[in-house]
């Protein structure tokens, strides 16, 4: 009896706490569907009486919502794949290697994690502007870029420390060089993580704000993020095109999560195993 109570407690808390997250995105898109005379109805309409797609026409008629969308992709992608491409080296290097000054690089990228963004707004203002990359796609890729390295770097090395060194070195007894054992053999094994920490980087890239507002612009180079921000008009907000850019915005970071949950999963609980 008193497992069964536990059981149906549980449940009823795993209910709540599934109605709690899932009703805030159930609310961007109905809202998204309502005729603007629906969304500041009073009693509140948990349901549209009258669905219409009006939102979503609208979002693609005032804005280049197509171009921003493109931008973000394009920045996003570039990133994060860069930022796979050093981390993964670097992680590797840190994992399998000793040497001076190991500990001091670790504990570098661990204090970049714990201090504010803002404080090095200025000198990276600066230096883009001096290198004359103040309204590029080429400033937003090299920030995004500078700033995932560290965390990806420290997320790719507990992946390295949780594989044996005994793979690498059965590779290496048969002929293979110790690179050529990290891409055939290792990085192989490494997909799952390798996978999470690239989706981490595109979802973080594709939903910031503060450097693409401060960096961009010009209306042709605008990341979604920044589009979205221009819904919040001088005396009011257009809540109708808000979230239907919302529910755009989110369908790339839904996709990409459910073609690669598996990879998720399995990447973030190897991750945890051993740091």
């Amino acid at each position: 009896m008193k497992e069964r109570l536990l059981g149906s407690l549980k449940v009823f808390y795993l209910a709540l706490h599934l109605i709690v997250m899932v009703f805030p995105l159930y609310w961007i898109v109905i809202t998204s569907l309502k005729p603007q005379k629906d969304i500041f109805s009073f009693p509140l309409k948990y349901w549209p009486t009258h669905l219409t797609f009006d939102n979503y026409v609208n979002v693609f008629k005032i804005s280049k919502f197509h171009i921003y969308i493109g931008n973000s992709l394009l920045v996003s992608i570039i990133s994060a794949t860069i930022v796979i491409a050093i981390a993964t080296l670097s992680a590797y290097v840190l994992a399998r290697y000793r040497f001076r000054g190991h500990q001091q690089i670790m504990l570098a990228f661990f204090l970049t994690q714990m201090l504010p963004g803002f404080i090095s707004l200025a000198p990276l203002y600066l230096l883009m502007s001096n290198l004359h990359l103040i309204d590029t796609r080429i400033s937003l890729v090299l920030l995004y870029t500078v700033g995932l390295i560290p965390f990806s770097t420290i997320i790719l090395r507990g992946f390295f420390q949780r594989i044996p060194v005994s793979l690498e070195e059965a590779a290496m007894i048969d002929g293979c060089s110790r690179v050529m054992a990290l891409i055939r053999i290792i990085i192989p094994v490494m997909l799952p993580g390798i996978a999470s920490t690239f989706i981490f980087a595109f979802v973080q890239n594709w939903n910031e704000l503060f450097l693409a507002v401060m960096f961009i612009d010009s209306e042709a180079l605008k990341t979604l993020p920044v589009a979205m921000n221009s819904f919040v008009l001088k005396f009011d907000v257009d809540w109708g095109s808000m979230s239907a850019g919302t529910v755009l915005s989110i369908l790339p970071s839904i996709v990409l999560f459910a073609f690669a949950q598996r990879f998720i999963v399995q990447g973030l609980t190897q991750g945890a195993e051993k740091g």
